[in-house]
């Protein structure tokens, strides 16, 4: 098959997966999830024809994989090279391994003209199992809660897409030295979680839709972040037995995020299994002196990495 973009580049952002909604499964949907873009950390890769399969810029085995995988399931020649700019950081919660999906999987179908859709790559390379954020995110930005699944799910249907304040900013804790759960641990884990309140799942429910997210449309950040710590704690202790015994993976992470809901953060949380744990300010002046603060008071913490960033209200980007 000839292409019909001599180069394609896909830019894919991160997302922070904020917590499920309704693990009990009650009233026969599971999962149900919030979360939201980021700017400052994506997913870059360009595809351009070449003699072999053959890659430049920064080097993943992973993504190779990934072109490999796409080309044999959508029958195209893998005859490409790949040119990555930026990366997701793996296994920290991020959203790494779907946005890597979605990025390769647009960027051939742009180029060999296929007509896929975000959602048709997603089920392609079996995304969107349990969270619909990372797709979502893809496709629109900005905050996102997904429906969870059915039982005729193919992958969970956004329920509301809200703008996030430009001003607004997210201040990330980072553990170098840990991971998040992945892979088959990840699913044992799920397999493994004692049963979840009905009665839980319909408070955190009523207090999304009523308090969380009419917070946000009215740029009323405590009230929004106050569920955002309420839904984090309730599932994290729900998750707690399969990640060390705590709300956050990294005991590391925990002691960063107490020093920061001290000074005045909130919507504190870690992103899906962690390690790297989140809060939210009301501006980049705050955030700075947050940063500062906490990059002073943990300086003897070798393996934590704070950074701050702001929410993409815009979706992946794809340029031909």
């Amino acid at each position: 098959m000839k292409s019909s973009a001599p180069k394609v580049t896909v830019t894919a952002p991160a997302r922070l997966h904020m917590g499920f909604i309704d693990l009990s499964a009650s009233l026969g949907r599971n999962f149900g999830s919030i979360g939201v873009a980021l700017n400052e950390i994506n997913t870059c890769l360009s595809i351009s024809a070449a003699d072999e399969l053959c890659s430049v810029g920064l080097q993943s085995s992973r993504a190779l994989a990934c072109v490999q995988q796409l080309c044999d399931l959508l029958k195209v020649s893998n005859k490409l090279q790949l040119d990555v700019k930026s990366l997701i950081p793996e296994h920290v919660g991020l959203g790494s391994g779907t946005q890597m999906s979605l990025a390769v999987g647009m960027a051939l179908s742009v180029h060999y003209d296929l007509g896929l859709q975000v959602r048709d790559i997603a089920v392609l390379t079996a995304r969107g199992a349990r969270s619909g954020i990372g797709i979502a995110t893809f496709e629109r930005g900005g905050l996102v809660v997904d429906g969870g699944r059915g039982e005729k799910t193919l992958t969970p249907p956004v329920i509301s897409q809200m703008t996030v304040p430009e001003e607004w900013r997210f201040i990330l804790v980072f553990d170098m030295a840990d991971q998040g759960l992945h892979g088959d641990d990840e699913i044992k884990a799920f397999k493994e979680l004692p049963p979840f309140s009905a009665q839980e799942a319909a408070r955190l429910c009523y207090l999304l839709m009523m308090q969380g997210l009419p917070a946000l449309a009215e740029n009323q950040l405590n009230l929004f972040g106050d569920v955002i710590t309420q839904l984090q704690k309730s599932v994290g202790e729900h998750f707690s037995g399969a990640q060390g015994g705590g709300v956050f993976t990294s005991s590391d992470v925990a002691k960063v995020m107490e020093f920061m809901q001290s000074q005045g953060a909130v919507a504190i949380g870690q992103t899906s299994w962690g390690p790297t744990g989140f809060c939210l300010v009301s501006n980049r002046a705050l955030a700075d002196k947050l940063e500062q603060q906490a990059n002073e008071k943990f300086a003897d913490y070798a393996n934590i990495t704070v950074m701050q960033a702001s929410v993409k209200n815009s979706g992946g980007e794809v340029i031909a």
